[in-house]
């Protein structure tokens, strides 16, 4: 069997289920109904987070906790500049300074932080969100003298069609960011930190860029989710919640692959949803027997069974594929 026709019929075969499924997003507000919009919207918010968790926490390897920091930061980023009361900017610009803002601070906190190694940079993260949270409630309970904000609301669809765009445009960053130098660098600091600056790594500047890089989409979502929530607050926006389910999110799909996040956050927050509404007050055990199992008996996360399945297909696929082109060489 000729492997260059495979390979490129799996090429074909993957951007053709792409493409399908792009077309479907696309039109999926025509279809479905408001709840099922809001719901995939949800979805496509714990997609973004995961994956621009992934591309830095998965690579490098350090445990970073501040998604709920940077999420938070784009909620009140919308606070502030498209709150009920005034309109600074139009929705996009917004959104794009939420971006902007939540990657200056990545690169400032990075500066300080990532020197630290293990448990400690992760404490530090974990850290920032309840300090800027907390930084928060002081400016609203003593300077503004009222708590929580009030963002102009938005059309469900509006959200939808943003949070599309923004899930996008950080499947393609990541993508191309994990075939390029900077990619190759992330994962010998993941691999062995010590042996990547030997060989010329800055392994400090890599740190830092990629932290920053990943934080720009989070602030991004958060800006545009404010406008669906239109109430916001401390608690609201820089809730841990958004912390770690990024991180059980990509540990339950698998880091080893790009998709494992994407599966991960897409299974995860649809079974979030499940069983809260099922089991509200049993919802979180019932988590926690589905990681563990995961862990124990899936260590490679939901991407790992993908390559087991294909093993044990390849061989049944080859047979088929050599009896079909058997029968067309006879019948010609």
């Amino acid at each position: 069997m000729d492997i260059t026709k495979l390979t490129s019929r799996r090429f074909l075969l993957v951007a053709g289920l792409i493409l399908l499924l792009l077309i479907f997003l696309a039109t999926f507000p025509l279809h479905g109904s408001r709840s099922d919009v809001f719901v995939v919207t949800i979805i496509l918010m714990y997609v973004i987070l995961t994956v621009s968790w992934a591309m830095f926490s998965g690579s490098t390897g350090y445990l970073s906790l501040a998604p709920a920091a940077f999420l938070g930061v784009g909620i009140y980023t919308s606070a502030l500049l498209y709150s009920e009361k005034w309109a600074l900017l139009p929705l996009p610009a917004v959104i794009i300074i939420a971006g902007v803002v939540s990657f200056v601070l990545a690169l400032l906190v990075g500066l300080v932080t990532l020197r630290l190694k293990g448990t400690y940079f992760a404490f530090f993260t974990f850290g920032l969100v309840l300090l800027i949270s907390q930084l928060f409630v002081f400016w609203e309970l003593h300077i503004v003298g009222r708590r929580g904000q009030h963002v102009i609301p938005v059309s469900g669809d509006t959200v939808y069609y943003v949070m599309l765009g923004i899930t996008v445009a950080t499947l393609l960053t990541v993508y191309f960011i994990r075939r390029s130098r900077l990619g190759l660098a992330m994962q010998s600091i993941g691999g062995n930190e010590e042996a990547a600056a030997h060989m010329g790594v800055n392994t400090t500047r890599v740190k830092i860029l990629s932290f920053a890089i990943s934080s720009v989409f989070m602030g991004a979502a958060g800006a545009i989710m404010a406008t669906k929530w239109i109430y916001v607050d401390p608690v609201v926006a820089f809730n841990v919640f958004y912390s770690f389910m990024p991180v059980l999110m990509a540990v339950f799909g698998g880091m080893g692959q790009f998709y494992g996040p994407i599966i991960g956050a897409v299974i995860f927050a649809y079974t979030e949803r499940a069983l809260r509404l099922e089991f509200p007050y049993y919802y979180m055990l019932s988590f926690g027997i589905i990681l563990i199992l995961v862990i124990l008996y899936l260590p490679g996360g939901l991407a790992g069974l993908i390559p087991r399945l294909w093993n044990r297909l390849r061989g049944p696929i080859s047979k088929l594929w050599k009896g079909g082109e058997a029968e067309q060489h006879a019948n010609t």
